[in-house]
């Protein structure tokens, strides 16, 4: 199949390049901060997280944090521009993390493994953190003009579009790596687990069925 998309940035392995993770939210999260900004940072994170733990993510906003946080709220909007911003900020260290595992980390998830093997353990730990934290996802999840222009969403599509371009030459890497993105996206498994009942080994069997399937493993 030929392809009809232009190229997407590909941040995978490569040889005798360091590994870069790519932060999930917007460009002005960085590590740089001046030590006041940074600690103002930390207080309205730190209060986000009290408020999802005692009311659930539904029940946070812009102004209950800074509330909570002790500031005005013109001091979290400019911190963290909307809602959106402050909830993927707070997935920022889990996403950190779950990069790092499949940029450098040990296989089968990480470099090391036969694709296929990598990309059954890529679903397989995507499915159990939206489950850890679903509601969190839901809720920074943003709209369709700017879903997939996410960049942690973009590194995702990327990682799978890298792995199946090793297995199938031939296959148009990006549409399919859209495919499966889809399996994986939070709206779906909300639905399956907590409104079908569907239990979480159902879906990792699942991911793996279609994985076989698309590659023909």
């Amino acid at each position: 199949m030929s392809s009809v998309l232009p190229p997407c940035p590909e941040p995978e392995e490569r040889i005798g390049e360091p590994q870069q993770l790519l932060r999930l939210g917007p460009a002005g999260d960085e590590p740089c901060l001046r030590a006041d900004a940074a600690r103002n940072r930390a207080r309205l994170l730190d209060a986000a997280a009290r408020l999802i733990a005692e009311h659930g993510a539904a029940g946070v906003t812009m102004e209950a944090v800074a509330a909570a946080a002790n500031v005005g709220k013109g001091t979290v909007f400019r911190r963290f521009g909307d809602r959106t911003g402050l909830l993927t900020a707070l997935l920022d260290h889990s996403e950190q993390k779950m990069q790092a595992a499949f940029l450098s980390g040990p296989p089968p998830l990480g470099p090391g493994a036969p694709p296929v093997e990598r990309l059954r353990a890529f679903g397989t730990a995507m499915l159990r953190r939206c489950v850890d934290e679903m509601d969190l996802l839901l809720a920074a999840e943003p709209g369709p003009e700017r879903r997939y222009a996410v960049p942690a969403r973009r590194v995702h599509h990327s990682h799978l579009a890298l792995l199946l371009r090793q297995v199938l030459p031939d296959a148009d890497h990006e549409l399919l790596a859209h495919t499966l993105m889809g399996y994986l996206n939070p709206g779906l498994v909300h639905h399956l687990t907590r409104q079908c009942g569907a239990p979480l080994e159902r879906l990792e069997r699942g991911w793996s069925d279609l994985v076989d399937r698309v590659t023909g493993a």
